[in-house]
């Protein structure tokens, strides 16, 4: 009997050991600031869970020889408390590419010996920066960011702005394992995160629309890049990057369809022979240039076409400078502008009255990148496609990997 209860209580330790191991989850969000306006959440014991069950599932990987360097300092011994939901924050008015994260710090020598291994240089004023990461310490904090432009301007928990009542993630993450939520005055869009065998995908709660037959034929007719967005999805995408964008460009229509190419760029040096005399040489080198056509329908294009020669993207020749690749010519008409490369025209498919933009991978793409370590070529190459549709208020992203013995959260 007594074998049976030492047992019991075995099983039962183990249960509640599983449990606060792998199920439960602080979901208090202390440190994202009232002027955050995108947050991405990512729920790392549902992450881990699912990592476990792919590692079960897949024997081969037990027995793979590690390749990661054994001096390097993981971040799980970095001296970082990872919460329950990891917490990256966009602020409102800064650039795309600034995100920033805070942890709280359990062990300043670790974190110290933690930078010294991962090549942070000391910047002073406890801050450290490496070729990808800026690190400020602030107390028992650290913000990490992919820029340092704006940590200063980080502000006040949201929390407080709800008198202190706690934040919970439950308010931003449904199901998959993170959510990316779009914080306004008015409401908050959340959209959830799902990791599958070759894919990762981002969509709206309760999205009923399926983009397969469309990414399908996409995928037979689309060689790198092919677009086609209403007025809302126009609107919406230029705010990202300039929000004045569009009340100055007035675009209720856009179709975007370029295809990349390899050409031969001559250059044209001068030096001296023998006798000094000035003398032309001639070489050749191999670059990348797409090959586009871009058309934007507006209510008044007179509108738009000022807007350009205001800003003086429309040079003497007709050619939209904006775009840096080969010669191109942009023409108005009564209804729409159009935007085409010279070099070797190429043709609009047919107007397929959906919203999206189809970004299919190419070799050429990743090997014109010279400043990309071998690494990141390395990565990009594993994408297939990346894809974003809307159809009513149902939105859809989908970043699509080549085809692995893996899963891709294994690989």
């Amino acid at each position: 009997m007594k074998k049976k209860y030492i047992v019991f209580i075995i099983a039962i330790l183990l249960s509640v050991g599983t449990y606060f191991l792998f199920f439960y989850k602080d979901k208090n969000l202390k440190y994202i600031p009232e002027n955050a306006d995108i947050l991405i959440l990512v729920d790392v014991k549902k992450t881990t869970r699912q990592y476990i069950f792919s590692f079960l599932a897949h024997p081969s990987k037990w027995f793979e020889n590690g390749k990661k360097d054994k001096n390097k300092i993981s971040v799980s011994d970095s001296g970082l408390e990872i919460p329950d939901f990891i917490q990256v924050f966009h602020l409102k008015d800064t650039k795309v590419f600034e995100w920033y994260c805070v942890l709280e710090i359990n062990d300043k020598a670790k974190l110290s010996a933690f930078l010294k291994n991962r090549k942070f240089v000391d910047a002073g004023k406890d801050k450290f920066k490496n070729n990808q990461l800026f690190i400020k310490i602030e107390g028992e904090k650290c913000i990490v960011g992919t820029s340092d432009l704006n940590i200063k301007n980080i502000g006040k928990p949201l929390s407080e702005t709800f008198k202190n009542k706690k934040l919970s993630a439950d308010s931003f993450v449904n199901d998959g394992l993170g959510s990316i939520s779009f914080i306004s005055e008015l409401r908050t869009q959340n959209f959830s995160i799902f990791i599958n065998d070759d894919e990762i995908e981002i969509k709206n709660e309760q999205n009923k629309t399926d983009f397969s037959s469309l990414i399908s034929d996409l995928l037979t007719k689309a060689q790198f890049l092919e677009t086609e967005l209403n007025e809302e999805n126009v609107k919406k995408i230029a705010a990202v990057f300039n929000k004045d964008l569009n009340d100055s460009v007035s675009v209720n229509h856009l179709r975007i369809r370029a295809e990349l190419a390899q050409v031969n760029d001559t250059i044209i040096s001068y030096g001296y022979d023998d006798n000094f005399n000035e003398i032309e040489k001639i070489s050749y080198q191999k670059i990348i240039q797409p090959n586009y056509h871009i058309l934007m329908q507006t209510s008044d294009p007179d509108k738009t076409w000022n807007y350009f020669q205001s800003k003086k993207w429309i040079n003497d020749q007709n050619q939209f400078t904006v775009i840096p690749f080969q010669p191109n010519l942009i023409s108005k008409t009564e209804k729409q502008i159009s935007i085409k490369s010279t070099q070797s025209p190429i043709k609009l498919n047919d107007n397929r009255k959906q919203n999206f933009i189809f970004i299919k991978n190419n070799a050429l793409l990743y090997s014109s990148f010279k400043t990309l370590s071998d690494s990141d070529k390395k990565f990009f190459n594993t994408i297939e496609y990346i894809f974003y549709g809307n159809k009513n208020l149902d939105y859809s992203v989908k970043i699509k990997f080549k085809k692995d013995q893996y899963p891709l959260i294994l690989r």
